[in-house]
């Protein structure tokens, strides 16, 4: 399965990638983060891998992330008109996936965030899902991106939300 989202926010791109690689903020718009804690290697840097808990309903989903991109490696000074690209894999059980983002210059001061995903299904419960379920991971993906759009604009916490 593969589906691409995207989403405008209103700060430049340098901006938008130090707020997206900072683990510090990682709970405060991804909505259902219980634990993101490397295994090795630095987080947000290439080749690192992390433990990633996630919460969603009444279910507790674990899985991997290994960093595979990370362009430019500083954040800092990053070039007019550059594409900046976060790649990772993520692999959880009966689930591997890649997700592959893109922050362009949109306007002045103004962001473009592509979101490639694609993901592959093992054992019969996840391939279930995969079948039957498929918008609901384009739809966690765009809420993801909602969620950090109001983080970086407005401070918005996903924690501090109602519902």
């Amino acid at each position: 399965m593969k589906y691409t989202v995207s989403i405008e926010i209103a700060l430049p791109p340098e901006r938008v990638a130090q707020l997206l690689a900072d683990p510090a903020y990682l709970p405060m718009w991804l909505r259902g983060l219980v634990l993101h804690e490397p295994l090795s290697g630095v987080h947000g840097q290439v080749g690192t891998t992390s433990r990633v808990v996630m919460q969603m309903g009444q279910r507790t989903f674990e899985c991997t992330e290994t960093i595979t991109c990370r362009e430019p490696a500083d954040l800092h000074g990053i070039s007019k008109g550059s594409v900046v690209r976060f790649d990772r894999e993520i692999v959880g059980e009966g689930m591997w996936s890649a997700v592959r983002d893109r922050l362009t210059e949109a306007g002045p001061g103004t962001t473009l965030w592509v979101s490639e995903n694609e993901y592959r299904f093992s054992g019969l419960l996840m391939r279930l899902v995969g079948l039957l379920m498929p918008g609901a991971f384009r739809k966690q993906s765009q809420q993801h991106m909602q969620d950090f759009k109001a983080f970086a604009e407005q401070g918005k916490d996903v924690r501090e939300a109602k519902g």
